[in-house]
């Protein structure tokens, strides 16, 4: 599409699908979203964040710019936003309020904006099963979060076999979520 009219912010957290999200940027492209690619700092390990610029045709963020890069334009502001992978740490901190880096800065405050706000969790049960997870799901859902997880959704993978799970990953689940 060469006029897209809607923005997309898709964040990207260091779990295992992460070096898929250009899966997502096809999709969501090809349904007329301008996408941007925000990486967490363990994100940003596992995807190629020069494959991702060119397929975007916008710069892969991970931090703050400085103060002598600034631009007054900046990154536009999103019309809905996909958290995908999102890793344990980052569901976690995102529902407890803190921004300690610049991908939960972002969320933290677009959430508070209403902006829609689509999370696929990529976690093993383990960690699914612990209380602070499950309270995270359950907070991000009361402040309008749609998070995709649970029966019938993405459900956890049994620790050390999510490798099996990457090419079932639903991508497009999340995308739908949005229309």
């Amino acid at each position: 599409m060469t006029n897209p009219s809607r923005v997309l912010w898709i964040f990207v957290c260091g779990a295992g699908p992460a070096n898929r999200v250009g899966t997502l940027v096809t999709l969501a492209q090809d349904d007329g979203w301008d996408v941007h690619i925000i990486a967490t700092p363990a994100g940003a390990g596992f995807i190629d964040v020069e494959a991702l610029e060119k397929q975007t045709g916008n710069p892969v963020r991970t931090g703050h710019r400085p103060a002598a890069e600034r631009r007054s334009s900046g990154r536009p502001v999103p019309d809905a936003i996909i958290v995908a992978p999102a890793s344990y740490n980052t569901i976690n901190k995102l529902a407890h309020g803190t921004a300690d880096t610049y991908a939960l800065d972002l969320l933290s405050e677009n959430i508070g904006r209403g902006t829609p706000t689509v999370i696929l969790p990529f976690v093993n049960s383990a960690l699914a099963n612990r209380r602070p997870f499950r309270h995270a799901i359950e907070e991000l859902r009361a402040e309008g979060v749609r998070v995709l997880f649970g029966p019938g959704e993405w459900e956890p993978h049994e620790p050390g076999v999510g490798a099996a799970r990457l090419d079932s990953f639903p991508w497009s689940r999340a995308l739908h979520q949005l229309d």
